[in-house]
């Protein structure tokens, strides 16, 4: 299964930790040069977009969409059914290699598979397929933003594609928060325990990549496109659907909400709170 990896070109930091972390499991990559916010000609790329995206995202996060958008492309015109994404900050887990090796273990509906965790609650089917390795995946049913790490289909990557032009929020709005019709229209798995997760969680100040989106300008939540403009009929009824499925799925406790865990060199990782972190900086 290809493995792409989106990486700025300022940050041989970060591609040099890929490097480590991908060969540490035998798995080879391509590297996808990302988008660069304080580049004024990688910008110019944005324009085809730039009546769709909201004004309240930072060049920073329109840079990351764009990244991914990359990534899609690439898939949507490869000879592969699947490919795994991942951005440059990540840690992987050691048992990774024979679920990136290839696509078999992928359910056969599933159009993404959520290979990170973000360590906060989100909802997934109480029905749970082993894939081996100590894995499951279930469908993931609630929101759990980011986009660290995942595996796209062929399909889902065209998808994406046509969307973006029409939607317009945050690249992890899009893919992994239920509020969004391109999230809930797709197929997508949680893989338990996760395989990877940000450095950002790490307990360890010193381990900890910095963030390539700086941005302290406050911004507004994100807000669904199709909301923004009056619904047709069928988009309406979809969406009270989805709903009474919700609500249904809740009474006869079809879904359960936890956190997604990671093991990283053989141990759980406990991110530090909030506040900790703070008071360490």
């Amino acid at each position: 299964m290809k493995c792409l990896v989106i990486n700025l070109d300022r940050s041989r930091d970060r591609l040099a930790h890929m490097t480590v972390e991908l060969a540490r499991i035998g798995v080879a990559f391509e590297r996808v040069a990302a988008i660069d916010a304080c580049n004024p000609s990688d910008m110019a790329a944005s324009a085809p977009y730039r009546n769709s995206f909201p004004s309240n995202l930072s060049n920073a996060e329109i840079a990351c969409f764009l990244s991914h958008i990359a990534c899609w492309r690439i898939v949507a015109e490869s000879n592969d059914a699947y490919a795994a994404i991942l951005e440059d900050d990540v840690l992987i887990s050691a048992v990774a290699r024979p679920l990136f090796a290839d696509s078999d273990w992928i359910p056969a509906d599933a159009d993404i598979v959520k290979l990170e965790t973000v360590f906060s609650k989100t909802s997934v089917s109480r029905i749970h397929t082993s894939v081996g390795y100590g894995h499951s995946v279930s469908r993931l049913l609630g929101a759990h933003l980011g986009t660290a790490g995942y595996i796209v289909s062929k399909r889902a990557a065209r998808d994406l594609l046509e969307a973006t032009y029409e939607l317009a929020a945050q690249v992890d709005c899009v893919m992994f928060d239920p509020v969004f019709q391109t999230s809930w229209r797709k197929t997508t798995y949680q893989l338990i325990p996760a395989l990877c997760m940000q450095t950002q969680f790490l307990s360890d100040d010193e381990a900890v990549l910095p963030s390539q989106i700086i941005d302290a300008t406050p911004r507004a939540p994100a807000t669904p496109a199709y909301e923004k403009r009056k619904r047709s009929t069928p988009e309406k009824v979809l969406t009270e659907v989805k709903r009474i499925w919700h609500q249904a799925s809740k009474v006869f406790q079809l879904e359960r909400e936890m956190i997604i865990p990671f093991r990283y060199h053989g141990k759980s990782v406990r991110p530090p709170r909030p506040g900790h972190r703070l008071k360490a900086l």
